[in-house]
């Protein structure tokens, strides 16, 4: 895939996927209602939501630019993404979906959006084991196993991870 047709498709899914999970049901389970709120809860809900959806941006940058793909499924990168906040923990994107809606949960004080987070975060958790880390194995072997072992999947690092230079590489 070449770098306009990655950024293409990476906006669209930005859009379509974590706009919907973290944007359109969040509305539609709290129509955005601050009245319960207060502004302590408002204040930390809203800097959790700008950290997330600074991740969120970030992270799809690096598969559109760093790896010439996008987060679909259907038109993944070429190459494993090893590098921004990827160095730190293996899902970035699904962390910072998740920091949108407990951002949300806390700025319009949702009960139900926290059970909302729950539900999600399984079903991100169940396609993580089922599909994505299967199919990065067999599509990046070795890499993705050594990078596997070294980033967690989902509590971030506080020391960035580095892939070792191949050993026939010039110092």
């Amino acid at each position: 895939m070449n770098r306009t047709g990655a950024i293409l498709g990476s906006i669209l899914f930005f859009v379509l996927v974590p706009g919907t999970f973290a944007g359109v049901i969040p509305w539609w389970i709290t129509r955005w209602d601050l009245s319960y709120s207060s502004t302590v809860l408002m204040t930390v809900g809203g800097l959790l939501i700008l950290a997330g959806l600074a991740a969120l941006i970030a992270s799809f940058a690096r598969f559109a630019l760093d790896g010439l793909g996008t987060p679909a499924p259907i038109a993944p990168p070429g190459t494993l993404v090893v590098t921004g906040l990827y160095r730190f923990v293996r899902n970035p994107m699904y962390a910072a979906v998740m920091a949108i809606v407990l951002g949300q949960a806390l700025m319009f004080y949702s009960p139900g959006l926290v059970a909302y987070a729950v539900a999600v975060w399984l079903a991100f958790q169940g396609f993580i084991l089922m599909y994505e880390e299967p199919t990065l194995r067999v599509t990046f072997g070795d890499p993705y196993a050594a990078y596997f072992a070294a980033v967690p999947r989902w509590i971030p690092k506080l020391t960035p991870w580095s892939p070792e230079p191949p050993e026939n590489a010039a110092p």
